[in-house]
């Protein structure tokens, strides 16, 4: 696939520019807060409907105007396809494909398909849990778009059952409040004697709460079964692509580490899932499990009033020469990584969708030393259309520079360098 046009109006500090992308590679260079994270912005948007740096629409959108538009054309292997992104500061967004407007979201998530590697990601290994959480879901939905929409039912789901906790524990709460109040002013019927702290209060004179969990239990069950049967398929996806992107993963990481290394992926869930359910694409083994874990915290969650069991609370965990990467990996070894993460991503998206997808490369490559530089560069060649952000051209071959469209961006304005 190949990303021909790009026109913002209105989106982050651009009012109207269009940029023609006439090179497999396209360098945008100027200083910072120009805008040439924005326009990367732009293509991440056109690709998963999420930005990775706000999650309001009105942050997208100039000078808080009433909208922002983003229009794209994209040759791929079956023609030219026009796509149409309007972001609305009052309403929701609006998508067009080929200028018909679409009901669904899902025909429009990714008809174009994006890698990004940024700064940001060299936070992949020793970052907290979200972070990789957020990583793994962008890259299934890249694959299994439906995986938007089960995503967002469980996270819906969750909210629900979060809500019903926290009422819960605040109605519990306010039970015993009002159960030590009455305590205190228990007046006895007999004289008191001198040392009355000494004397226990009756059983009898207590305020007795209602239950230790004022909401049905019924009620709860409900959404026990919805929140288990959503979170198996979310585990599922996020569990079947890390098994087939961890063998590309650890060939990058073993070709980049000069076979010194050994990468290992593993999907740590917060449920116990065996890894015969995962392989037998077993989504009731998977469900039952959640149930029985949900079972086991059952009173921990009543009295921390949310929900503690469930792909939100997993994790993805990195060994190298089977040592946690997370706490003792070098800065070199973590970039040796993340770098092989993002080639992997690259190979697995080309090898189930069919076409290469597009690389959007943000200000990262002054974090990389020259040995990665290079084995970045040499794997992108004229294979991956590539859009790379920098604020100088010192870092690149002089040979690479004559094959790539150079565009300089400042304030907002994009004009050839």
């Amino acid at each position: 696939m190949y990303l021909k046009t790009l026109h913002l109006r209105q989106f982050r500090n651009y009012l109207d520019q269009k940029v023609a992308f006439d090179a497999p590679k396209t360098i945008l260079v100027g200083n910072n807060a120009q805008g040439k994270s924005n326009l990367l912005e732009a293509v991440e948007l056109l690709s998963t409907l999420k930005s990775h740096r706000v999650g309001r629409d009105r942050d997208l959108i100039l000078d808080s105007k009433p909208i922002g538009q983003i229009d794209a054309t994209l040759e791929r292997q079956t023609g030219a396809i026009d796509l149409a992104l309007t972001l609305r500061s009052g309403a929701r967004r609006t998508l067009k494909l080929n200028g018909e407007p679409l009901r669904r979201h899902l025909d429009f998530l990714s008809v174009l398909n994006v890698v990004q590697f940024s700064c940001l990601d060299l936070d992949l290994v020793r970052g907290g849990p979200e972070g990789r959480r957020n990583w793994i879901d962008r890259l299934v939905i890249q694959l299994e778009p439906i995986y938007a929409h089960i995503l967002q039912q469980y996270n819906q789901i969750l909210r629900q059952r979060n809500a019903l906790l926290k009422r819960s524990k605040e109605i519990r709460k306010a039970e015993f409040s009002d159960s030590f109040d009455k305590m205190r002013f228990i007046a006895p019927e007999s004289p008191e004697p001198e040392n009355t702290e000494d004397l226990p209060i009756p059983n009898s004179q207590l305020p007795i709460p209602n239950s230790q969990f004022p909401i049905p239990r019924s009620e709860l069950a409900l959404w026990d079964a919805q929140l288990a049967t959503a979170g198996a398929r979310v585990i599922r996806r996020r569990d079947r692509i890390l098994e087939r992107l961890m063998p590309l993963a650890r060939n990058w990481h073993r070709s980049i580490s000069g076979s010194a290394e050994v990468l290992d992926v593993k999907y740590d869930a917060n449920i116990e899932v065996s890894s015969e359910f995962i392989a037998k694409d077993n989504l009731e083994g998977v469900r039952q499990a959640f149930l029985e874990k949900i079972q086991k915290r059952a009173i921990a969650e009543q009295f921390q009033g949310t929900t503690l069991v469930g792909p939100h609370r997993d994790d993805i965990t990195f060994t190298i020469n089977n040592t946690p990467a997370r706490q003792y990996a070098s800065q070199g070894q973590q970039r040796t990584l993340v770098l092989a993460l993002k080639l992997a991503e690259l190979q697995l998206i080309e090898e189930v969708v069919g076409e290469a997808p597009l690389l959007l490369l943000d200000d990262v490559l002054a974090e990389l030393d020259l040995s990665r530089q290079n084995q970045l560069l040499e794997t992108i060649q004229e294979r991956f259309q590539t859009l790379i952000t920098t604020t100088h051209l010192g870092a690149f071959d002089a040979q690479w520079l004559r094959q790539t469209q150079i565009l300089s961006v400042v304030a907002g304005q994009i004009n050839r360098f």
